[in-house]
């Protein structure tokens, strides 16, 4: 149950606030032209656009999180590659300046009076909204979880909590069956179950223990990957590296003190397997933020309601949406997010001159797929799921120079580039780099 609590509460304490911007608990009632909710990748790279923008006295940012981690590293994490500590940083340190770091949680949106409820009770009115908050992870929904992760031989990359069981798990493999799992929801970066998968294999023919091990993946999807070129080159790699995959299966249950897994046949519900594992790697299912959800902003199915074109709300002119909390029908991926902060920062600028937002978002987002501790092939690709690729090469291929920009690369253009709000993604290269082609 001390697992239970700590997977809800996510939110690592005790470190010092920065004396640079302000951070507030009990003041009456605010008010900001531009109020920022969640402080993410995409709340925090859109609140120092904003700034440059509005000026930083005019814009908020609500998130209670002492601590801001770059999440697409903790697969190496998982995989003993990368040590979680470099992926965090203060949240102190990442706030843009001079912006007013509400240090709260959202509790309620109300766009039909433009203000918003904290956790301690403060109402913050606004005239603009973005709306920035992420998904929800829900271990809780396979029978067994979150408490199993007490046990040994189990983790997950997609939590603080549980990302160094994952390399434990798989320090301590002997031998048998090594499991990894996609869920029946849509996921964020919906390569990372399988990259560990990879990742694992590498790491047991280094120790010599692949030949005791048999690999499986469990995946609820009816394709290995979304895109065809790209699941046609890891489909090869699958045969080569003797990897299992078995599609439309659904893990439902996880008897840990057994070292059990049990997964559902989706083509024949209620027809179950279940799994002895010697390492378990668990993808949470995941769902819409519960505050978005719970808000006149959502549409039918809870994510935040969009136009997929300019990121600006469907119903209220003055509310816009990024990242994974959004209806936006492509993947949820950081990549994502960076192309969508250029395009919303040029929605957001229209919509102030009163005019017609006239750039648009196709959709752009990238998953490097890492499939070693040296290669990985990148995946880059639009709304139609038509390859979009920077490089004039065959991205499909794996790659060394790819891997080093997947684990060095790219955590410095976070850091120093996206979340200062310098960094829009790769449109730009794209253009150069094809000299004007897509």
């Amino acid at each position: 149950m001390a697992a239970l609590r700590r997977l809800r509460q996510c939110h690592p304490t005790g470190i010092a606030i920065s004396p640079f911007h302000t951070a507030s608990r009990a003041f009456a009632k605010q008010h900001y032209k531009m109020l920022v909710v969640g402080g993410g990748s995409g709340g925090i790279s859109m609140s120092a656009r904003m700034k440059r923008m509005l000026g930083a006295e005019n814009v908020a940012v609500v998130e209670p999180s002492e601590m801001h981690y770059y999440q697409p590293i903790w697969t190496l994490v998982g995989a003993g590659a990368k040590t979680l500590t470099s992926s965090g940083r203060s949240t102190a340190s990442v706030m843009p300046s001079g912006v007013k770091w509400v240090k709260s949680k959202v509790q309620e949106i109300n766009p039909d009076t433009n203000t918003v409820r904290t956790d301690d009770g403060n109402e913050i009115s606004y005239e603009y909204l973005i709306v920035a908050l992420g998904l929800q992870l829900h271990f809780e929904k396979i029978k067994g979880l979150p408490e199993g992760f007490e046990h040994p031989k189990i983790g997950s990359n997609y939590s603080v909590q549980t990302v160094e069981k994952t390399w434990k798990a798989l320090q301590d493999f002997k031998e048998g069956n090594a499991v990894f799992t996609f869920p029946n929801t849509p996921v964020k970066c919906a390569g990372a179950p399988q990259k560990i998968m990879y990742l694992s294999d590498a790491f047991l023919r280094k120790t010599g223990k692949r030949a005791k091990a048999n690999i499986i993946y469990n995946t609820s999807l009816p394709v290995l990957f979304g895109i065809k070129k790209y699941a046609d080159s890891l489909w090869d790699i699958v045969k080569q590296r003797d990897l299992q995959v078995n599609l439309r299966q659904n893990l439902i249950e996880v008897r840990a003190d057994k070292q059990e897994a049990v997964f559902e046949n989706l083509d024949k519900p209620g027809e179950t397997k279940v799994l002895e594992y010697e390492m378990l790697h668990v993808t949470p299912p995941m769902g819409p933020n519960l505050v978005v959800q719970g808000s006149p902003l959502a549409d039918e199915a809870g994510w935040l309601d969009v136009n997929k074109d300019n990121l600006q709300h469907k119903r209220y002119p003055n509310v816009f949406g990024i990242g994974d909390c959004t209806n936006l029908p492509t993947a949820k991926t950081g990549a994502a997010v960076a192309a969508q902060t250029a395009i919303l920062n040029s929605t957001i600028s229209k919509v102030l001159k009163n005019e017609k937002p006239d750039k648009i978002y196709d959709g752009y987002t990238s998953c490097p797929l890492v499939t070693s501790y040296n290669t990985v092939i990148l995946a880059e690709f639009d709304y139609n799921g038509q390859p979009l690729e920077t490089f004039p090469i065959n991205q499909a291929k794996e790659r060394r120079t790819m891997y080093h920009m997947k684990a060095d690369v790219m955590p410095h253009l976070y850091w120093h580039g996206l979340l200062r709000g310098l960094w829009g993604g790769p449109g730009p290269y794209r253009k150069l780099f094809h000299l004007g082609m897509k």
